[in-house]
């Protein structure tokens, strides 16, 4: 294969509104936010210019709705160890952020759990006004017990709330296509603005959900936002080979992104009429790059002495929905059935290749970066791994968990960026206009 006909990485930043994200300890790094306020727009100014300046498709900002309560039924632990706790709501740095730059994508997650169809649409139509078409949405439905506690309600089966995901998307769809795209008239001489009969009145009157009225906002630059997904079950699988225009996905090794790859395209195709390859993978991968290798796994034990154990175990409980305090430490968690994340509780079966691993060290694997690879060495040595997932696992680009911050993604943009443009494998320039156009280029 030529350089010419090699694909080109996709880039996005993985990170919460919040103090730490998915590298559990790293508050306390001697490298992180130095001289930035997490909760100040400056420190999400400089992220997005940081990550604009590496030509990132976006900064893509996870949630959780409440500190998780899996472990030992109590939200304690989270708080003390600052296991992505606090946390700010996503939706309100978007405008930040793409103020600050000209090409830079955001993709917010935003839970259907609790908001309406409705409200959804007109938030995520205003933001891609004021982005100008550089907003994408992660469709979840809330998978933690905290969140259904939190906000009051019995927690639902997941078979059930993916029958009333699909009714929420209908009712989405329904709204965001119901503008005609020459309904405005702005005619100012008769005071005309818009034409009544080209702008739909929704009547939805479903099993879950009831909609009677017009979109309130007119269509944005991209008509809807990018639709995302991380969809990981069997039905999370389907529902994201329906819906979704690129997929967030975390396996531990090629052989693992290979059949995901493989499996995906054959829902695409089988199920739903769609291309195989016409969804963007985006896997999750975490990076600690230096000048040498040995300087890099020096980097990478320091990042691994701030992980708290007992913080560790907590977010594995809260992201599996299973109290792992309640099991020995030295328990196979091969032999333990969680109801919470499946797709992602493979990436700790699968840690060490399928050899047995502990509950202690499926903790500590976890909480470096939720099971996904770790990619450790000099920028070749990272471009080199990356050439890989992308050639052999299907990979179509990379969701870079963060470290320490900003620090993990200058030290990306400056030493690994280049060292991909020069191989052919990433773009030298932005070539659209929207989030999509960048997303969806070859």
């Amino acid at each position: 294969m030529t350089t010419t006909t090699k694909k080109k990485a996709h880039l996005l930043g993985f990170i919460q509104h919040g103090v730490n994200s998915h590298a559990t300890g790293m508050w306390r790094h001697v490298k992180d936010k130095i001289g930035w306020d997490f909760a100040r727009p400056e420190y999400w100014q400089h992220m997005a210019r940081t990550m604009e300046r590496g030509m990132f498709d976006a900064m893509f900002i996870a949630d959780e709705l409440a500190p998780y309560n899996t472990h030992e039924d109590s939200s304690d632990a989270i708080v003390k160890w600052a296991v992505q706790c606090p946390t700010h709501e996503p939706s309100t740095i978007v405008p930040i952020i793409t103020t600050a730059t000209k090409h830079l994508g955001v993709g917010v997650t935003l839970s259907t759990a609790f908001e309406h169809p409705y409200s959804m649409c007109r938030r995520l139509s205003s933001l891609d006004h004021l982005s100008n078409g550089r907003v994408a949405w992660n469709i979840v439905s809330s998978y933690s017990k905290s969140e259904w506690d939190a906000y009051g309600h019995t927690m639902t089966e997941r078979s059930g709330r993916y029958d009333r995901l699909e009714e929420y998307m209908e009712v989405c769809y329904q709204l965001w296509d119901s503008w005609e795209p020459d309904a405005i008239i702005a005619d100012k001489a008769s005071g005309i603005y818009a034409d009544p009969a080209k702008i739909k009145v929704v009547n939805h009157e479903g099993k879950y959900y009831k909609c009677h009225g017009r979109h309130f906002c007119a269509p944005s630059p991209q008509g809807r936002p990018v639709l995302w997904q991380a969809g990981s079950s069997n039905q999370g699988r389907d529902f994201a080979a329906k819906h979704a225009e690129a997929i967030f996905a975390v396996h531990p090794n090629v052989d693992r992104m290979k059949q995901y790859a493989t499996d995906l395209n054959e829902r695409l195709a089988g199920k739903f009429d769609r291309k195989p390859g016409s969804v963007k993978l985006i896997y999750g991968l975490q990076t600690v790059v230096a000048e040498t290798r040995s300087e890099a796994q020096e980097k990478y034990a320091r990042i691994k002495e701030c992980i708290p154990p007992e913080g560790a175990l907590a977010w594995m409980s809260g992201h599996f929905g299973l109290d792992f305090s309640k099991f020995d430490g030295d328990a196979i968690v091969q032999n333990i059935e969680v109801p919470g994340i499946q797709g992602l509780f493979e990436s700790i079966i699968y840690a060490k290749g399928g050899a047995p691993v502990t509950v202690k060290e499926a903790a500590m694997i976890y909480a470096q970066g939720m099971g996904m690879p770790v990619a450790v060495g000099t920028a070749k040595d990272i471009a080199d791994q990356i050439e890989q997932y992308m050639d052999e696992g299907g990979a179509d680009g990379f969701m870079l968990a963060a470290t320490y911050t900003p620090g993990c993604f200058e030290e990306f943009a400056d030493l690994v960026v280049p060292e991909l443009q020069r191989r052919g494998r990433f773009r030298t320039r932005y070539t659209g206009s929207t989030l999509r156009d960048n997303l969806l280029e070859d």
